[in-house]
């Protein structure tokens, strides 16, 4: 007998379930191109445990025939192509014929579908078996759930996230598609409580609805052609930069998509106004010819290749910048600063900060540079006390100037001050918490789903650095006491950018814990262009002292810069 062998269609379809079922939210994806596909206006979505116990996918779709139906669940079965010149042109979400045969080969799936007002029928599938139909109660449309998922591969099933990781994952699903259909109503329920809930209506009214009310305001139209492709959608402005991506979305005809130069390509658009880790907000969709796109590269279909990718790429870049025109007017073209060559003899300044370089991470480059800078201080107080306290000055509402026994130092006030908020934060996340000052009106906080769910993970970190806050209705949180340090201003701010420190620092604990501090830190501390008086400047130096690390803040700038007596004779040509 020979070695080869045909594989069953069950185990088929389990193979094919592993590219096509990642997790709960891809079986959420799935089903939501079904029912777009199919002409729906509302679609519904419900899950519990975070889509790990069940999920729930109705329509009012055009439905399907009982035998339909039950063909629908059938491996390679599909109402949208029919030829592999079809393949050329293909306009709808769904085309492979895989996604429900691979689903119920994992899961258990009730579906139920009726058409245009009749009879609806109603079949159970499990293990890939599918029983005899029977009569459904639906008015129209189709209704699909899903229940167990991966109980038949109970290795994959070992792989599945917690419950609240799964529903952000969801959420995020969800959003993709309330974003790039605004004409279509979403209705999105978690564990019996309704998270997002969206009528038909404008992009821009969407997306103040699916993110903040605030974003309507931050953000500018894209409405650009150029050849046979078309941009539209919107950007946002400055104010809606993140320190983190995730509020990106490229969609082509409706198919959001993954395409790394396609980003760069907005991103290079925003190049003068960003620094390298600050990801601008967009939501944008490409329309392009059919015949010049390749959607059938991958079973998740979120990968595409184009005819003439480059030419795509100019398109973008060009609609972006003429979004951004009115932005880019009023920043000044100046020459990036090159720092001449220590061994080439030039004279510069002790420091100067590379452009590009983020202003809210930790880069391994800067650190370095800080240190290094650090050692080349010729004379480094120890303490406050080889500071002259009582001749100290502000410079520009910037810099603190002061004496010291060889020369002069200059104390970078925001930096210095955040190098102090940083190490209490750190103390406060260790040991005892920081103190807290009561708002005089608390204020709300209207957050996306998916940041809502992990801010309140989050609530025993914020506590300890001094926030007083609490769940106030549907992604809603009520602060009701901020850092004794922090201005009451910037509350929103600081809670977005812990967030995004969450995000991305979350893997390791310790590192989690001096990113919330470093973000508290940033801003909560004075800023440039903050006016201080002689108290509060003597009262910071005198604490940057008491610090760990008074010579670098928590992002790898320098903090003081030193000038001798010998450089300032040199300066003055005394030698």
């Amino acid at each position: 007998m020979g070695k080869i062998h045909v594989l069953s269609d069950d185990l088929k379809n389990k193979i094919a379930a592993g590219e096509v079922v990642e997790r709960p939210a891809s079986v959420v994806k799935e089903l939501i191109e079904n029912s777009i596909d199919a002409g729906a206006k509302n679609i519904d979505i419900s899950v519990s445990g975070g889509g790990n116990a069940s999920i729930q996918v109705a329509d009012d779709g055009s439905g399907l025939e009982s035998d339909d139906l039950k063909l629908a669940f059938s491996r390679h079965t599909t109402s949208k192509i029919e030829s592999p010149e079809d393949l050329h042109r293909i306009s709808t979400l769904g085309f492979r014929g895989e996604a429900l045969a691979s689903i119920a080969s994992v899961a258990k799936v009730r579906a139920i579908s009726t058409v245009d007002g009749g009879t609806g029928s109603e079949i159970a599938i499990s293990n890939g078996e599918i029983s005899e139909q029977v009569p459904g109660s639906i008015v129209e449309g189709t209704s699909i759930s899903v229940t167990d998922l991966f109980f038949s591969v109970p290795a994959r099933r070992k792989f599945l996230k917690s419950a609240k990781v799964e529903f952000r994952h969801v959420i995020q699903v969800v959003r993709r598609f309330a974003l790039s259909y605004p004409e279509i109503a979403f209705n999105l329920i978690a564990d019996d409580k309704k998270v997002l809930s969206v009528r038909s209506e404008t992009l821009e009214e969407r997306i103040g609805k699916v993110f903040d009310p605030t974003y309507r305001q931050n953000i500018l139209a894209v409405d650009y052609a150029k050849g046979q492709f078309k941009i539209t959608g919107f950007v946002g402005n400055l104010n809606l930069v993140r320190k983190r991506r995730g509020e990106q979305f490229l969609f082509l005809e409706g198919r959001y998509i993954v395409d790394r130069l396609l980003n760069s390509a907005v991103y290079s658009a925003y190049r003068s106004l960003v620094s390298r880790g600050e990801f601008p907000f967009f939501v944008l969709n490409l329309k392009a010819p059919l015949d010049q796109v390749d959607v059938n590269v991958h079973p998740m279909k979120i990968e595409v290749r184009f005819q003439d990718e480059w030419r795509v790429y100019h398109t973008l870049k060009s609609a972006v910048e003429a979004a951004l025109a009115e932005i880019l007017s009023t920043i000044p073209d100046l020459a990036k600063f090159e720092p001449p060559d220590a061994a080439s003899g030039q004279d510069a300044l002790p420091f100067q900060r590379q452009s590009g370089q983020p202003g809210g991470a930790v880069g391994v480059d800067t650190v370095e540079r800080a240190k290094q800078y650090v050692r080349t201080i010729r004379v480094q107080p120890q303490s406050s006390e080889f500071v002259n306290l009582e001749n100290i000055w502000q410079v520009h509402t910037k810099y603190i100037v002061s004496e010291i026994k060889s020369g002069l130092v200059v104390i970078d006030q925001h930096v210095a001050h955040e190098r102090i908020l940083f190490e209490q934060a750190l103390q406060a996340l260790e040991g005892s918490p920081m103190p807290s000052q009561t708002l005089l009106f608390p204020e709300v906080v209207e957050l996306p789903a998916d940041e809502f769910s992990a801010l309140i993970d989050l609530f025993p970190f914020l506590e300890k650095i001094g926030f007083r806050m609490k769940e106030f209705g549907k992604n809603t949180v009520l602060v009701e006491g901020v850092p004794s340090e922090m201005g009451w201003e910037k509350i929103r701010g600081i809670l977005k950018d812990i967030l995004d420190s969450y995000e991305t620092e979350k893997r390791e604990h310790a590192s989690f814990q001096e990113a919330v501090a470093a973000s508290f830190a940033c801003h909560a501390a004075v800023k440039a262009g903050d006016v201080l008086v002689k108290e509060e400047m003597q009262s910071l130096v005198d604490r940057l002292f008491a610090t760990k690390h008074p010579y670098y803040c928590p992002h790898g700038r320098p903090i003081i810069v030193n000038l001798s007596l010998d450089e300032l004779d040199r300066r003055f040509e005394r030698n």
